[in-house]
């Protein structure tokens, strides 16, 4: 076949595939001609009319005649004007006017449509629950398109509002075109199959279309087999639609096997429904009244392969593969097409390739019901019973959203009883009360609340009792006393404001839902003479249509929320989903390690959220929190994985499953500036690569399913490991050590850090099959550190400044996140328009960010305002929501502000304009300062490679300290970085990225730590400045000090701190023999030390302790844990003179021969052991005196009198040139079994100890 022949064949079997429309033939033909203009005056109907010139006939649009439009009676919202188009007609648009020459217009209206005049349903415009807008005027046309166009014979008008100088007027016109229908009618016994040749089949596609509707719950639309099992099944199941795949492969695990797709609600209305399935091999796509899911089978499962027949209606005889019981469909189908086949019209003609079976005709006549709505709490219909009869007979049926409500009551004749039926928590309750006998309460049904219609039978006579809900009794009998007569009007759904007693005016809400097939005293009612004021009596109901939605389709709850509703609103459980909110749009979670990092976090498990309020869910990771933050995914193959052929069969590859998703993985990948993951090789007579022609033999697999054969170290396909490109291979020869095949272990260890080939999802290493051949590997996790979106920041310098990005999509849900900080007043952050609708946040005021929008409901604004200014210089972080729900607004951790929107209002945000950050489209009001880290419903925006081609804005923005600063624990220093900040911890007694992990040591039996200051100073002097070295001269006077000593001991007496001079002067801090403190000051070598004992309680007890040392020339301050204060006068002294070293631990009498101590103080002490866990402070110099150059020892040294023996027996001495530990002194985090002590003095003197612990 030619090939334009062959293109144009496809297109037309395009064409085909779906169902005829004017446009899609040729589009010369637009619908949108005027409707009603050329209808007679009798297709129009009304209410009621105010005179015969006000009557129906009058309004069509534009004429002048009669009274120029329609008036009712009497204005109020239960008129309504009604026009029949003749046939069933394609809708597209409406048009209206108000009363000619008049003050007579309507401000809003519902529009309601029919097939046949009755079971009318409400035009529901686009992602809108509300009426349309109406005129401001008499004259003036307002016109709106409908999308979608809807199909029907009969309209109505509703007016909802009208100029309140005036009256109800209106004038309408009616757009479209004709409507082409091919009808067919199943009996719930019938079907119809359609056998097809196999050449009428596409290879690659299947396209069935049709219209549906029926009262029926229940029913099988079509199906169609295969072998093994293999059908598709559309089947009406409770109102929704479910489309049955099966694969054939009923034993496989594959969740492929058997997939179902479900859409629709509420779909037994009465109403046309539009139904498309696609079936493209294994792709599916199915459509239900414009709501659509899709479906991709994994492997190479197709839907395709299927027999040549499909039945429509049913299941003809004995199906192959249904197992399951299903219900023949009841009700009608409109336009069957199937790849492009006109399936009614080949029925309709009794072609050959159709089958009938039962009754099917092929027109649509439904017995019609008339139901009511009752659209408020305090709605109500009254109806009159039937006095004198001994009996109470009442059916019905109902269904609603809300799980309480008030049914029925009426009261019975002879006495003040009375019967009330309710709704609570989706149960029927019923009541009955008799004069001078207990209340008899009856409960049935359970959740009844679902939206399904329900039946409801009640039968009262003699004694007897009978309750029947969905064909199932509650109660057969009950004992009733006295005679029970009927009532003389039964109040359904409520109460009128002036009737009172049982059922009326209690805690329990009206009902909300819909009533039809109400019968009393097996007569049944008619609610149409309700509604025409021959029967009866209501308040705010719709007579002839159930107004019933269903608001959780399309469910806007987010990520998996779980959506439930009542009839005015819906909610969403968001319970273990990660995420929260109205929707359940914003993530819990932090979206790196890096976030998590700056909010104070240390390392551990954390989940995050690298898309945020996107599609992707929160992944556990571990985050390292060190100067450099990794994030640590881990898989499952950590473990070493040994390599060996079996039979003469190269080995598998192993493949690997992370704890995170690809497309998770992918998202933390591309925010990292950098990724990694080892692999280690282990090989014995095991090549990676063959040796002569560099065939690989071993390879992996990253995230994209591309094979690499590279190593780490290697940029791509060099097929090199590490020690090939850096020449140190064992053999030189080779490339990778494990090449040179030899008969003995050797290894090969790659780090692979190409990015856009992370991480590794399969190894394999096939050359295993010689005599005595092994390999193993181990695959590290995948690492990754930086994040390129947390610090991306710009600084705009000028008011007119801004930047500009495509146009923000978030139509249902919207949120914007971001950091700022400014020394400005005001000034707009984010804002982006639409012809109407706009977004925006700004600083409004120092002390207020203001977040405004407008979806169509008028201007809606959320503002947080601070007691304190925000334009202070320092980061603030700010995130603002909007959903179809509510408006909310979060400035740092203030409290969160929270706007619902309107009921049944417009729902999306519909914006045009580019989105503009840091200014306006009018260049007023921009924003001066900085902003970060900015990102719009998940996604970041690279501000610094946008700001580096603008003028104005420039990429980066310094001073993080000002807000991380605080970060720095323990005296840390914050110091900047371009990206962050990093913690200096030289100057605490403290490490890690926050200066919080404790430094600290173990003191076993008889040791110490001498730290020596001159080390120090000299160190000090060569590194800093001159004026701090000279604080450790000879002469350092201190007239006050300040220290801070934290312990834990079980042993007594023990010496915890002595500092000493180079003048015999100390200070010494020791617990006694009973545990209590004593503080000794010598202050003067001629005079006897200060020595003040604290009847404290005993503080060896193995708890931690605190000790507070504060001293101001004579005066002592002691605080002991945080609460204990005494206060002392020295005599000794008040200046503390050239300070020589500090001891931890014992004091050695051949160091301190002049130290006043007892004996018990300085022998061994087998029970005691003290850990030193930090040190830390802050020095207090008030007025240092003379400065007199020292002459002080070089080393600072640690020792002891006795033996030290570690636990395993080893006697051990390290000697240092700087500084000794004792063996029996270790790393506090090498002794976690032990009790625990810390040392904290202040930061001038003893910060250096820091560091021997740091490297000790």
């Amino acid at each position: 076949m030619d090939p334009a022949a062959g293109a144009f064949l496809g297109l037309l079997f395009l064409l085909s595939a779906q169902p005829w429309s004017p446009v899609v033939a040729g589009n010369t033909y637009t619908c949108d001609a005027p409707l009603a203009s050329t209808l007679p005056r009798e297709s129009f109907s009304s209410s009621s009319e105010l005179s015969s010139s006000h009557g129906p006939g009058f309004a069509s649009l534009n004429r002048r005649d009669g009274a120029g439009g329609w008036s009712p009676l009497v204005s109020d919202k239960y008129q309504w004007l009604q026009i029949d188009l003749g046939e069933r007609m394609e809708v597209t648009a409406v048009a209206t006017q108000g009363g000619y020459g008049s003050s007579d217009w309507v401000t809003s209206y519902i529009l309601m449509f029919s097939d046949g005049g009755r079971n009318w349903k409400q035009y529901r415009r686009e992602e809108s629950i509300s009426g349309f807008p109406g005129n401001t005027n008499a004259d003036s046309v307002v016109h709106y398109r409908l999308q979608p166009p809807f199909e029907a014979r009969f309209l109505r008008f509703l007016p909802l509002a009208w100029n309140p100088k005036g009256r109800i007027g209106m004038r309408i016109e009616v757009y479209g075109c004709a409507y082409r229908s091919e009808m067919v009618n199943f009996d719930g016994k019938s079907s119809l199959l359609y056998t097809f040749n196999q050449k009428s089949v596409s290879p690659t596609k299947d396209v069935i279309s049709l219209k549906f509707k029926t009262r029926q719950t229940d029913g099988i639309l079509l199906h169609r087999e295969g072998q093994n099992g293999k059908h598709i099944t559309l089947e009406l199941v409770k109102g929704k639609l479910i489309l049955s795949l099966n694969s054939g492969h009923a034993s496989l695990s594959s969740p492929d096997a058997h997939v179902t797709l479900t859409l629709g609600s509420l779909l037994d209305d009465q109403h046309w429904h539009s139904v498309l399935i696609e079936l493209l091999n294994s792709h599916v796509n199915f459509t239900v009244d414009r709501h659509t899911q899709h479906f991709q089978a994994k492997g190479e499962s197709s839907y395709l392969d299927l027999d040549y027949e499909i039945s429509f209606g049913g299941i003809p005889g004995h199906g192959k593969s249904v197992a399951f019981p299903h219900k023949n469909f009841h009700g009608c189908f409109e336009n069957l097409y199937y790849n492009g086949v006109d399936i009614i019209d080949l029925s309709k003609k009794h072609k050959p390739q159709i089958h009938l079976m039962g009754n099917v005709s092929f027109s649509c006549s439904q017995p019609q019901n008339v139901p009511v709505t009752f659209l408020s709490s305090r709605s109500y219909l009254a109806l009159p019973g039937t006095p004198g009869e001994d009996k109470v007979s009442v059916t019905f049926q109902f269904r609603t959203w809300n799980r309480a409500g008030l049914l029925l009551t009426t009261q019975l004749q002879h006495g003040p009883g009375a019967l009330v039926l309710v709704l609570n928590d989706g149960k029927l309750q019923l009541s009955l009360s008799q004069p001078g006998h207990p209340a008899r309460d009856v409960t049935t049904g359970a959740g009844l609340s679902d939206g399904q219609w329900h039946s409801v039978s009640l039968s009262l006579k003699g004694n007897h009792l009978s309750v029947m809900v969905d064909g199932e009794a509650a109660t057969v009998a009950h004992s009733l006393r006295g005679r029970i007569d009927s009532g003389d009007t039964y109040y359904w759904g409520g109460c009128p404001d002036s009737r009172s007693g049982p059922g009326c005016g209690g805690p329990l809400a009206g009902f909300q839902g819909c009533v039809r097939l109400i019968s009393i005293g097996d007569k049944a009612v008619d609610p149409i003479t309700v509604q025409q004021g021959a029967f009866g009596s209501f308040r705010d109901l719709q007579i002839d249509t159930c107004g019933l939605m269903d608001r959780c389709l399309p469910s806007y709850c987010e990520h998996g929320g779980e959506c439930s509703q009542s009839w005015d609103t819906f909610s969403c459980d968001c319970a273990h989903t990660g995420y929260t909110g109205a929707t359940c749009h914003s993530s819990l979670y932090e979206q790196s390690c890096e976030a998590h990092k700056h909010r104070g976090n240390s390392s551990g498990l954390y989940y995050i959220d690298s898309d945020g309020s996107g599609p992707l869910g929160p992944a556990l990771v571990y985050c390292n929190m060190t100067d450099t933050t990794w994030t640590s995914v881990q898989h499952n193959g950590s473990h070493l994985a040994r390599v060996k052929s079996s039979n003469g069969e190269s080995p598998h590859p192993v493949f690997f499953k992370y704890t995170a998703s690809m497309d998770q993985l992918q998202a933390i990948i591309d925010r990292a500036d950098h990724c990694q993951q080892e692999l280690a090789f282990h090989c014995k007579k095991s090549r990676l690569s063959a040796s002569h022609d560099g065939t690989p033999v071993s390879w992996w697999v990253g995230r994209t399913n591309e094979t690499h054969t590279y190593w780490g170290g290697s940029l791509p396909d060099a097929q090199k490991c590490a020690c090939g490109l850096q020449g140190n291979c064992l053999d030189s020869q080779y490339y990778c050590n494990c090449d040179a095949a030899r008969n003995e272990w050797t290894s090969d260890t790659v780090v692979l850090s190409h990015k856009e080939h992370l991480p590794v999802t399969q190894v394999a290493m096939r050359d295993t099959g010689q005599p005595h051949s092994e390999a193993a590997y181990a695959l590290g996790p995948l690492l990754c550190w930086g994040d390129n979106s947390f610090w991306n920041s710009a600084s705009f310098n000028t008011e007119t400044s801004y930047l500009h990005f495509p146009t923000f999509r978030g139509e249902l849900s919207a949120d914007v996140s971001f950091f700022f900080k400014t020394t400005a007043p005001s000034g707009v952050f984010v804002e982006n328009l639409g012809i109407t609708d706009f977004i925006r946040l700004e600083l409004h005021a120092p002390a207020e960010v203001t977040f405004s929008f407008d979806v169509g409901n008028g201007r809606c604004e959320v503002t947080v305002r601070s007691p304190t200014p925000f334009n202070d210089n320092r980061w603030h972080h700010v995130r603002a929501e909007r959903n179809v729900k509510e408006a909310s607004l979060q400035v740092d951790q203030l409290p969160s502000k929270t706007q619902p929107a309107p009921a049944d209002g417009h729902a999306r945000l519909q914006l045009n304009s580019q989105l503009f950050v840091g200014g306006t489209a009018t260049r007023q009001r921009g924003f001066l300062g900085c902003i970060r880290s900015l990102r719009l419903n998940g996604l970041a925006l690279d501000l610094e490679e946008r700001a580096t081609m603008t003028p104005g804005v420039e990429p980066g923005c310094p001073g993080h300290c000002s807000s991380y600063g605080h970060l720095c624990r323990n005296g840390g220093r914050c110091r900047e970085r371009p990206r962050g900040i990093a913690c200096d911890c030289a100057f605490s007694a403290y490490d890690g990225p926050f200066c919080e992990s404790e430094i600290s040591a173990y003191f076993g039996t008889g040791s110490s730590v001498i730290y020596n200051f001159q080390e120090h100073s000299n160190y000090t002097f060569s590194k800093n400045s001159s004026s701090f070295a000279a604080l450790f001269h000879e002469d350092l006077t201190l007239a006050g000090e300040m220290a801070t000593l934290s312990f834990r001991t079980t042993g007594t007496p023990s010496l915890l701190l002595y500092v000493s001079s180079f003048y015999e002067e100390y200070l010494s801090v020791i617990l006694a023999p009973n545990g209590s403190l004593q503080i000794r000051y010598k202050l003067d070598r001629h005079q006897e030390p200060d020595v003040f004992n604290f009847g404290f309680k005993n503080l060896a007890d193995g708890q931690l302790h605190q000790v507070k040392i504060h001293r101001d020339a004579a005066l002592v301050s002691v605080e002991v844990n945080q609460n204990a204060r005494r206060q002392v006068i020295l005599s000794s002294g008040t200046e503390f003179n050239a300070v020589k070293s500090l001891t931890l631990g014992t004091i050695l009498d051949s160091y301190y021969p002049r130290f006043e101590q007892s004996e018990e103080l300085i022998k061994p002490q087998s029970a005691t052991s003290t850990r030193v866990q930090s040190v830390s402070g802050g020095v207090a110099l008030s007025a240092p005196s003379r400065v007199i150059p020292p002459s002080l020892p070089e080393q600072v040294s640690v020792c002891t009198h006795f033996p030290a023996t570690r636990t395993d027996g080893v006697k051990e001495q390290k000697e240092h040139s700087t500084h000794n530990f004792l063996p029996s002194v270790t790393p506090a985090s090498d002794r976690s079994d032990e009790a625990r002590s810390e040392v904290s003095v202040t930061q001038v003197l003893l910060d250096p100890l820091s560091s021997i612990f740091k490297q000790g």
